[in-house]
Parts: C-alpha cells; structure tokens; sequence
C-alpha cells in the first residue's frame, strides 16, 4: 500500500521538480515528433500548460493543449479514488478502467492529434494568446 502511494508521490514532485527547474533554466525536452515531422502530436504543448497551471493561467494553459486540459480533472479524480482505495482497504486492490473507456481514450486523443494538424484545425495547436 505504502509503495503506491511513495510511487505516485515521487512521480508527482519529480514532475514538478522538472517543470521548476525547466522554467527556471529554460530547459525542457523537445518534441521528436514535431522535431522529425514538423507536425503537431497529442501531447504537444503539454509542458507548457502544466507551466501555466503553475501559474493559476487556466486560459493559456486550454489555448497550450485542449484536450488535456479538459481530461486533466478526470486523470486526477481517478487517481485520487485508486489511491484512496488502496488507503481504506490496506491491500493492494487495483481498479481497473473497462477496456471500452481506455479505447475510447486512445481514440480520442488519436482524432485530436490528426485534426491539430488539418487546415481549419488551427485552433487546437499550441497558441500563445
């Protein structure tokens, strides 16, 4: 039980760790796809909104990265119930996601990753606004 919690801990202040030191420097991992192709994937601009939630930028972090920004709060709640879960039963009982949900996910972020790069699609690329 310990071990989850200390596991999603970690990640959780490395990321924040990452995104301090990141801004502070202006050091952040690239983008291969972008980088190789030119185009824009799913997770572009993820950073940069995680930056801007930072910063309580609710506007700028929607304009960084639509769908995540809409998913983020589901993610969130999950989780918090997996690792509450986990807190009031003293086991490691792991819930999972039906499959339907999890292809419905992948689907989505798929359709929002080609139409970030269709003409006419220009409002769902990162943006500075």
């Amino acid at each position: 039980m310990k071990k989850e919690i200390k596991k999603i801990l970690f990640c959780f202040l490395f990321l924040l760790f990452y995104l301090i030191i990141g801004n502070h420097f202006h050091i952040f991992l690239f983008c291969p796809i972008k980088a190789v192709t030119g185009l824009y994937c799913p997770g572009c601009g993820i950073t940069r909104m995680l930056l801007s939630l930072l910063k309580l930028d609710f506007y700028q972090a929607f304009r960084y990265n639509p769908l995540l920004f809409l998913f983020l709060p589901f993610m969130t709640f999950y989780y918090m119930d997996y690792l509450f879960s986990i807190y009031k039963k003293k086991t490691m009982y792991i819930k999972r996601m039906e499959p339907y949900i999890w292809y419905f996910c992948i689907a989505l972020f798929l359709i929002y990753g080609v139409l970030r790069n269709v003409p006419g699609f220009e409002f769902l690329q990162p943006t500075v606004v």
